[in-house]
């Protein structure tokens, strides 16, 4: 009875903590994800439509400040560089 009882501890000890060691590691939401294939699919979009997203104010907001700057460098009347600047700022004020 007494032995019985102490092999019960005993793996209750044991399985608390595989389920501590399984809990830190997510195991658990990674089976839950390698098992539903539409949930890769739903997450996978949301995150590269997101991704690309990011990737397009990112690219809209440094070209903006390039071209700030470089109108800037025009009025600065740079002789050469100035001209090239100015011609560069031009094209993208008309492809607008």
């Amino acid at each position: 009875m007494f032995i019985k009882k102490k092999r019960m501890n005993l793996l209750n000890q044991s399985i608390q903590k595989l389920s501590k060691i399984l809990e830190e590691g997510n195991f658990v939401e990674l089976i839950y994800i390698l098992g539903n294939k539409k949930e890769i699919i739903v997450r996978n979009l949301i995150a590269g439509i997101f991704r690309g997203i990011g990737i397009g104010i990112g690219v809209t907001v440094i070209t903006a400040i390039l071209v700030i700057l470089l109108q800037k460098m025009v009025t600065l009347n740079i002789p050469i560089i100035g001209e090239y600047i100015a011609d560069i700022v031009e094209i993208v004020e008309k492809s607008r």
